[in-house]
């Protein structure tokens, strides 16, 4: 049953942060796109924008993906960590932990599963597991 539980979890979280990078690097699912997004990154202080937007975006896509297959779990875990961190330097951390009040509550939830799964493994039913043993 384990491995079924972190295959829901991969699954679920690494797809939906594969669509929060489809949001930023094409404005699918109700996102901005790159010029949208690098126009927020802009914004808050983070520059070059575009260049920001397209890194993010990227990172959230192939961190997705790979968390997502279980495929180079601890570089996926690293590349969603990185993202989340800067979403708590730049802009949820000023507003504390909860995210009632846009705090970095939900970013440090992912930052858990995501080195939580790393460190034990992305489970059998990975591609980790095919390639690697």
């Amino acid at each position: 049953m384990m491995n079924l539980g972190l295959l829901i979890i991969r699954v679920v979280l690494g797809l939906t942060f594969a669509g929060h990078g489809t949001q930023k690097l094409f404005g699918w699912f109700g996102g901005h796109g790159i010029k949208g997004t690098g126009g927020f990154f802009e914004s808050i202080g983070v520059k070059p924008g575009v260049l920001m937007a397209v890194m993010a975006g990227l990172s959230e896509l192939i961190g997705g993906v790979l968390f997502a297959v279980g495929l180079l779990t601890p570089l996926a875990a690293l590349l969603i960590t990185g993202t989340m961190i800067v979403a708590i330097a730049t802009v949820h951390g000023k507003n504390g932990y909860w995210v009632t009040e846009n705090g970095f509550e939900y970013n440090l939830l992912i930052i858990a599963v995501v080195i939580g799964t790393a460190l034990i493994g992305a489970g059998m039913y990975s591609l980790d597991s095919l390639f690697f043993g």
